[in-house]
Parts: C-alpha cells; sequence; structure tokens
C-alpha cells in the first residue's frame, strides 16, 4: 500500500523507542505509507546500525533506557547526515526548544495525530530530498557576504578570519535560501519551502537564533539576520555568488 505515491516512498526510517505499543502504532503507520521503517528498542542497537546502513530519517524518543535521548541526537548530528525527529513526552517548551538547539529538525509530543506524525515526517524528507539536489546543482559553487564564505556543496562556513564552522542541513539550507534572496523580506512559509505552517510552530525561529550566534557581533540586537515584525526575516547584506563573480 503506498498512498503518498511520489518519490519520498521507500526512504529508509529508524524508529528508537522503547514503548513497544507506541513502536508498532508508528511502525504500521509509516509503512501504510509506504516507508520502510526499521524498530530499536535501544540505542545501543541503533548505534549498531548506523555501521550498517545510514537511514534517511531516525525518529529519536528522547525517554530511552540506557541514554538520555538528547545525547543520542546530538550524537547523530555530529557524526552523519541524516534526518532527525525526536518524540517526546516532556510538554516543556524548553526540552523541545533543546531538541532543535542540538540538532533535530523537528520534534513530536507524545500522545500525537499520525496524520500529523507523517507530515512532519515528509517535511523532513522534503527538506533532505531538496539539499541534496541543491548540493548537486551547487557543487564547487560559493557566496560571499561581508568578508563571509559559504560553500553550500558541504555546509561550510567561513568567517573572514579565516575560521570555519560546520553548519548542520537544516541551518545550510535556512542560510543559502537567505543568500539566495537577499535584501528580500521572506514569510517563514518561504524559509522552509512550506506551506500552512502551524503558528506554533518555532522552529525556525530556533534555527535563526543558530545562525545568529555564528554570524552576528551581537545577536541580541542583529544586524545581518533582521526580523521584521508581522512579515518575516530579511537577510540585509550584499551577495556575491563564485559563478556571478
Amino acid at each position: 500500500m503506498n498512498p503518498s505515491g511520489d518519490f519520498l516512498s521507500g526512504a529508509r526510517i529508524v524508529l528508537v523507542e522503547d514503548d513497544g505499543d507506541i513502536a508498532r502504532l508508528i511502525v504500521q503507520t509509516l509503512s501504510e505509507f509506504g516507508f520502510q521503517t526499521t524498530w530499536c528498542k535501544r540505542a545501543a542497537e541503533f548505534r549498531a546500525r548506523l555501521k550498517i546502513e545510514l537511514p534517511d530519517l531516525a525518529l529519536i524518543d528522547l525517554g530511552l533506557p540506557d541514554v538520555d535521548g538528547m545525547a543520542l541526537v546530538r550524537e547523530l548530528r555530529e557524526s552523519d547526515d541524516c534526518g532527525i525527529i525526536v518524540i517526546t513526552g516532556r510538554s516543556h517548551s524548553g526540552d523541545r526548544i533543546m531538541g532543535l538547539e542540538d540538532g533535530a529538525d523537528d520534534y513530536v509530543t507524545k500522545p500525537f495525530d499520525s496524520r500529523e506524525l507523517v507530515a512532519r515526517v515528509r517535511s523532513v524528507l522534503r527538506r533532505y530530498a531538496r539539499r541534496t539536489g541543491l548540493e548537486a546543482a551547487s557543487r564547487e559553487r560559493w557566496a560571499e557576504f561581508i568578508g563571509w564564505r559559504f560553500f553550500p556543496a558541504t555546509n561550510r562556513l567561513v568567517a573572514p578570519d579565516g575560521d570555519e564552522h560546520q553548519l548542520s542541513n537544516a541551518e545550510a539550507n535556512l542560510l543559502q535560501v537567505f543568500l539566495e534572496k537577499a535584501n528580500r523580506i521572506l514569510t517563514r512559509e518561504q524559509l522552509l519551502g512550506e506551506r500552512n505552517i502551524s503558528p506554533f510552530d518555532r522552529s525556525i525561529d530556533v534555527r535563526i537564533s543558530r545562525l545568529r550566534r555564528k554570524l552576528e557581533s551581537d545577536p541580541q540586537h542583529p544586524k545581518l539576520i533582521k526580523t521584521v515584525y508581522g512579515a518575516g526575516y530579511l537577510f540585509a547584506a550584499s551577495v556575491v555568488w563564485s559563478a556571478d563573480a
């Protein structure tokens, strides 16, 4: 059965969840939409599987019995390049924001609606699919702005003093959109490349905060990535792409 019928079908997903009832529900739901889903009950099982194959997306429960789920998110983000969605029963917004800060692309709070889970899975997979396409199209290209250089094929950001930063895919995606459309007001939907984003979805704000900490001399009073209240964000700089030089 393949209700989605698009290029996302067949994506490899690994679920790290110790609750059997929840895990079986997630596996069944994702399988119905054509995703190849593998269930790991422990972080140790997941680590062993990573040595065999890197998934397209990992769903990670924060309340794992053998390791803190947040640590596993950080570990995965530092070493591998795949989508990450945090699954949490913690309702405090600080826990969800911390998950995004540590490298997750999105989060789902228990109890969750199956349709919402599928929508979030598809959203993250689309972002990574776009990223792969951008890398192929922009290989060897770089963008320069106020002394900084950004290399989209490798997610490298080089400061004016030569110091290098390795961006996550989510950060690199966001920065590339800003650089391609500099000096324009962009809505949250335009920055994420999606429509009908929930007004309570703060993932874009977290990513912008992370970019500001890398790019701005005073992130609390940004001069480069400006907030246009009621409208969106604006990247205020002249940008030159290597292909244009």
